[in-house]
């Protein structure tokens, strides 16, 4: 309860002119009366993406990105639900408001924030690897990173330590294929856990489905009707419950989520009948997530082999992402936030942090408390400065679309 007197939070920075604040509720703007990705049950809710931690049921009215409309529906059920295209504009109280490609999953938004003079961008969470632009580095099951010129900008910072620099993500599935042809060859089955959404489909993506069947777990499955229904390439699946032989479930490779290690569903394979048994006869088990990258993390989920991809920016990632927006501001969200804004200090940027409650559902499971991260290289030894000084944001090249949609709701 608020002491008799103490302004609301969020208070003294809307005060400042500023276009997102915190409150209770979440990440609010003041001059359009909304929030981005809120965590209590409001009014009007902008969503950068369905991941359940950015996307909850209570509100009275959504606002998302077209293409995943149909992921919130699976996933939200009948909700209010209006939609902009990547990039239309719409103007709410005075704020004009667009979405923008994060590159993280389907349907995944940044969102532009323009008042009085001032542009702000939330990314929400997004995906962009190493220091150059590598266009087969993207994620093939959604739109790529869009970087989006402005004064402030609101980061993700879930990988947000120099540790964290992803391979070429070919070589990673050149390595889930051999592992899955191996075990084929060995007539075991392949158990390759990661996220339902996102993380799944874009596994199914981008291995070799030449090698044998596809099975999925059911809570994969209507995410892929929705991503086919929205126009991705995803080779055929099935269920486990629809497989007979069990010679093809042999040379299978089946996608699940986490939670089935060492599960009965995950029994029906065959084996290990115990969480973290590989060896012998059954099935072999593998990990998919950006936290493979830390030193024990696959001994410690007891798995047979670990492969390090995110679908979250890397180091690297986050500081092209930042230098892109040519930004003079930036506030760190969800992640390591106190080594960015450290780091982006040194840079001479404003940076500072939000509390949020992200990550009861988030896209990769953090590593346990205490975990060696390897050695972080100091700044110095990161090469040059992954972010430039200041500047003056610029408006999009073109004419200015018409406002096709109405006002939030």
């Amino acid at each position: 309860m608020m002491r008799a007197g103490a302004a609301p939070p969020g208070c003294e920075a809307a005060a400042r002119g500023d276009l997102v604040v915190e409150r209770p509720e979440g990440l609010y703007c003041p001059p359009g009366d909304f929030y981005i990705d809120p965590w209590r049950p409001v009014h009007r809710a902008v969503i950068t993406h369905a991941h359940a931690d950015h996307a909850r049921a209570g509100h009275a009215h959504y606002l998302a990105a077209a293409p995943g409309a149909g992921v919130l529906r699976a996933r939200l059920g009948a909700i209010t639900l209006q939609t902009l295209a990547y990039g239309e504009r719409i103007d709410h109280f005075g704020v004009r408001l667009s979405l923008h490609p994060a590159g993280h999953v389907l349907g995944s938004a940044q969102v532009r924030l323009e008042h009085a003079g001032r542009v702000w961008v939330v990314s929400g969470d997004y995906f962009l690897a190493g220091a150059a632009d590598d266009p087969a580095e993207g994620n093939l099951t959604c739109a790529p990173f869009e970087p989006v010129r402005c004064h402030c900008f609101v980061t993700e910072s879930t990988f947000g330590l120099p540790v964290y620099r992803w391979r070429p993500q070919r070589a990673v599935f050149a390595e889930i294929d051999d592992w899955w042809r191996a075990n084929a060859a060995a007539r075991r089955p392949s158990l390759l856990m990661g996220y339902s959404f996102g993380k799944a489909q874009r596994l199914l993506a981008g291995v070799d489905a030449g090698i044998g069947p596809l099975i999925v777990h059911a809570a994969v499955e209507p995410l892929n009707r929705a991503y086919r229904e929205a126009g991705v390439a995803l080779p055929p699946t099935r269920l486990l419950s629809a497989v007979t032989d069990p010679a093809e479930l042999r040379v299978a490779l089946v996608v699940a989520p986490p939670s089935v290690a060492g599960s009965t569903w995950a029994r029906r394979l065959g084996g290990p009948t115990r969480r973290g048994e590989g060896q012998g006869e059954g099935a072999s088990d593998a990990f998919v997530s950006g936290w493979m990258q830390v030193r024990g993390a696959r001994r410690r989920r007891g798995v047979d082999r670990g492969f390090v991809l995110s679908d979250h920016a890397d180091w690297p990632g986050l500081m092209r992402a930042i230098a892109a927006t040519g930004c003079e501001r930036v506030i760190v969200t969800h992640g390591d936030e106190a080594v960015m804004v450290r780091w982006l200090r040194q840079q001479g940027l404003q940076a500072g942090s939000f509390r949020t409650e992200y990550g009861d559902d988030a896209l990769e499971v953090a590593p346990a408390a205490g975990t060696d991260l390897l050695a972080r290289p100091e700044p110095e030894a990161m090469g040059p400065d992954p972010v430039e000084g200041p500047a003056s944001p610029d408006t999009p090249a073109g004419p200015a679309q018409a406002l096709a949609a109405g006002p939030l709701p």
